[in-house]
């Protein structure tokens, strides 16, 4: 008789996950949103905060996560080559790059570090189809999704793990699988602390989302289309990255809460004339305050506050001068911005000063590589968070302390994007496994 699993998040972790244990075991995913074509916008659902993104996919363990900190680098380029055929198998296109070795060396005379990865671009139009081909899949080897459904708890007893508890019933079961990604972290954490599984704060990336013409960074994603740059600032000698750069692409707004922020797409058939990446300063606290998810929070709720419900948009001429910006003033720039639901206004009202300072010492460094990106008429939008879950302290193969039960992906703090969240996946399955 086969032994019977729960999945619970059908987000990149949970699908994956699936698709090795569905011929080895009576696999049920159970997610609290709706089928992908359903989803109009929010990160719960079929595919999860992933399936609401533009697609990109960074194929490195050491982007987007650090898989080689839970396996050794070979099976962790395993594991990405593994995820990489699933995605082009259900329709990811070919992943495209140039000779890097003339941006190697200008990124490194200007003390920058560039990281040229293989990557693959589905694009957010074409992103839900492949997402149904993969559930497709997995329903016709056995997999059964269970939709719209809340779990509240994990059903434990001295033996190990039984099951879950839903809103409606309890649902028994040999294994769990916890992969309720970011959107989930804080109900994670709740149950987490619930039956005694360790857990601590992990750093989270605040900054902001930058807006440049497309032509400036033209001859960049012919190398790649979601350039990798990292640099240490002389100020503070912080880390300040690049991240998610969405090449002829739409900023967007980003729920956080009751907040809001900004984030970018790019879509396969539809361009803008602008290009637009993140721009992110690496925090982590240390004793008495250690709650880097509580600090990001105010942050966002300070500049809604100031935004007046919309995200900051700031001309960095403006902000190198001290002045908030106007629609006046952002009408007179050659850049216009993609999201027009925003305020004029002044990030510096927004941002601590060392953030601040960490940013605008980046993009003059950035702009010696990229020239023209740290323009007067560069439009920055407040804020971007990155916001990372609470790290579950687990065993080998994301095993809890607790027998029969794991937690993977981006709610449990082992991973950061789409392809990391889809090998934790992949890893606790083949452990799983293993124990059958």
């Amino acid at each position: 008789m086969m032994k019977k699993v729960i999945i619970v998040g059908a987000g990149p972790a949970g699908l994956f996950a699936a698709l090795e244990l569905m011929d080895k075991a009576e696999v049920l995913v159970i997610d609290k949103g709706k089928n992908v074509e359903e989803r109009s916008n929010g990160v719960q659902g079929v595919g999860g905060a992933g399936g609401i993104s533009d697609g990109k996919l960074n194929l490195h363990p050491k982007i987007g996560g650090d898989l080689t900190e839970f396996v050794n680098e070979e099976k962790a380029y395993e594991l990405i080559d593994r995820v990489d055929e699933t995605f082009v198998k259900h329709g990811a296109p070919e992943s495209k790059s140039s000779s890097a070795e003339e941006l190697l060396r200008r990124a490194a005379s200007s003390g920058i570090e560039f990281i040229p990865i293989k990557q693959r671009h589905i694009g957010s139009d074409k992103l839900p189809a492949l997402i149904n081909s993969i559930k497709r899949e997995l329903e016709r080897g056995g997999v059964r999704f269970l939709l719209q459904t809340n779990v509240e708890d994990v059903l434990i007893s001295d033996e190990g793990v039984e099951g879950v508890l839903t809103e409606k019933e309890k649902i028994r079961s040999n294994y769990v699988i916890l992969a309720p990604g970011r959107s989930g972290s804080h109900w994670l954490s709740y149950v987490m602390k619930k039956h005694g599984i360790p857990l601590k704060h992990m750093p989270i990336d605040l900054g902001v989302r930058v807006e440049v013409p497309s032509k400036i960074y033209e001859d960049i994603i012919e190398i790649n289309w979601d350039p990798k740059f990292r640099m240490r600032v002389p100020t503070h000698d912080d880390l300040v990255r690049t991240f998610c750069t969405s090449p002829y692409g739409f900023v967007v707004q980003d729920p956080y809460g009751n907040a809001v922020g900004v984030n970018g797409h790019s879509m396969r058939h539809k361009r803008s004339n602008n290009t637009n990446f993140a721009f992110l300063v690496r925090i982590g606290l240390t004793e008495p305050v250690e709650d880097t998810t509580a600090y990001g929070y105010s942050i966002a709720q300070l500049a809604t506050t100031i935004g007046g419900g919309k995200p900051l948009l700031q001309r960095l001429g403006d902000l190198k001068r001290g002045r908030r910006s106007t629609w006046d003033r952002i009408k007179r720039s050659y850049v216009t911005p993609t999201l027009q639901e925003v305020t004029p206004g002044d990030i510096s009202m927004v941002l601590p000063y060392r953030i601040l300072t960490d940013i605008l010492e980046g993009l003059n460094m950035l702009d010696q590589v990229v020239p023209g990106v740290a323009s007067d008429s560069t439009l920055l939008y407040a804020p971007e968070i990155k916001f990372s879950a609470m790290r579950i302290i687990t065993k080998e193969g994301f095993k809890t302390s607790i027998k029969g039960l794991y937690t993977v992906g981006d709610g449990a703090g082992v991973s950061r994007s789409i392809v990391s969240a889809t090998a934790t996946g992949l890893i606790a399955a083949e452990h799983l496994i293993a124990n059958l």
